[in-house]
C-alpha cells in the first residue's frame, strides 16, 4: 500500500501547530519528503510522489526519468524530468527539470506512484533532444527490453512532425536494433552507418563447417566475412584473453577479417574506424 503524503497546509488544517509539525519531524514521527510535503516514514519510494504533490495535476514524468521507469534509462540524469503543457504555471523545485510541451501526452501510465508518459513518448522525446551517440543506444535498449515496438516508434515520430529535433529522431528510429547488447556496440554501429557503410549485423553468429554456431561477433558483415568488435575492460581478463586469442586464430584460419576498436577509437577518432573497415568491404 502506498505511503500517505501530507502537504504542510494539510497538517495545519488537521489541527497540528507549526511547532508540532517541527517537533514531529525532529523526532522522526514525520519525514520531510520534499519541500512542504511530509510522510510517516522515510521510504525513498515516496519521494517521487512527494514531488508531484507540489506540481500541477497536468504534470507527468517523461524524458530521462520516464525512460528509467520504463526500463531503458540508458540516458542518465540525476534530475527528475517532468512534462507539462506549454504555458502551465509550475513552481521552481530543486532537482526537477520542467519540459513545456505543445504536443499533448497521450494515455499516461502510473509508474512508481506517479503518472508517466508512455515509453514510446519518452523514447522519441529523448531521440529529439539527445546527441546521436546518446540516442542510438537508448533506442536499441528500448526495443531490447520490449518497452516499445518498431512500428510504435515510427507512429510516434510522425506525431512529432515539425518539432525541434524530429529529423534526427526520424533518421535514427528505423536504425534501432534490439539485438545490440551494450552501449558501445550501438555507438560503433552508428559510426559505421554514419560513415556511409552498410548496417552491420549485431551479435552475429559464425558457424563451423557443420553449420553449428561457434563464435558470436559484436558486429559483422557475413557476405564479406568481416567482423567488427568493441574491446572494453572485460577483454583484459586473462581467461577472456585466452578465449579471444583462440577465437581470433580460428576466424583468421577460416577466412574472417577482424577489426577491434577501443573507447579511444570510438570517442576520439571515429574516422580511424571507417578507414580500417572500408577497405575490407570494398577491396
Amino acid at each position: 500500500m502506498a505511503e500517505p503524503l501530507y502537504r504542510y497546509s494539510e497538517l495545519l488544517a488537521a489541527g497540528l501547530s507549526r511547532e508540532q509539525v517541527r517537533r514531529s519531524a525532529e523526532l522522526s514521527r514525520l519525514h520531510r519528503m520534499s519541500r512542504g510535503v511530509y510522510a510517516p516514514s522515510a521510504d525513498q519510494a515516496g519521494r517521487l510522489p512527494a514531488l508531484f504533490r507540489r506540481l500541477p495535476a497536468s504534470a507527468v514524468v517523461g524524458f530521462h526519468t520516464g525512460a528509467q521507469l520504463h526500463g531503458f534509462g540508458d540516458a542518465q540524469s540525476p534530475d527528475v524530468h517532468v512534462i507539462v503543457p506549454a504555458g502551465e504555471n509550475v513552481p521552481r523545485i530543486r532537482g526537477v527539470v520542467i519540459h513545456e510541451a505543445v504536443l499533448p501526452v497521450r494515455d499516461p501510465v502510473l509508474l512508481a506512484g506517479v503518472p508517466c508518459a508512455p515509453a514510446v513518448r519518452c523514447a522519441v522525446d529523448l531521440a529529439r533532444s539527445l546527441s546521436r551517440m546518446e540516442t542510438m543506444p537508448l533506442l536499441d535498449l528500448c526495443l531490447r527490453v520490449g518497452a516499445c515496438q518498431p512500428e510504435e516508434l515510427r507512429v510516434e515520430v510522425a506525431r512529432h512532425d515539425r518539432l525541434r529535433g524530429v529529423c534526427q529522431a526520424r533518421d535514427l528510429v528505423p536504425r534501432a536494433d534490439p539485438r545490440a547488447e551494450c552501449r558501445q556496440e550501438s555507438q560503433l554501429r552508428l559510426v559505421l552507418m554514419d560513415g556511409g557503410l552498410p548496417p552491420p549485423e549485431p551479435q552475429m553468429w559464425v558457424v563451423d563447417s557443420y553449420g553449428i554456431p561457434l563464435y558470436r561477433l559484436d558486429l559483422g558483415y557475413r557476405r564479406q566475412r568481416v567482423g567488427v568488435e568493441y574491446d572494453g575492460s572485460s577483454h583484459l581478463d586473462r581467461a577472456r584473453l585466452r578465449h579471444d586469442r583462440s577465437r581470433t586464430n580460428w576466424l583468421a584460419a577460416n577466412g574472417w577479417q577482424m577489426r577491434h576498436f577501443t573507447d579511444r577509437d570510438l570517442y576520439r577518432r571515429p574516422g580511424y574506424i571507417l578507414q580500417a573497415v572500408l577497405p575490407l568491404l570494398h577491396p
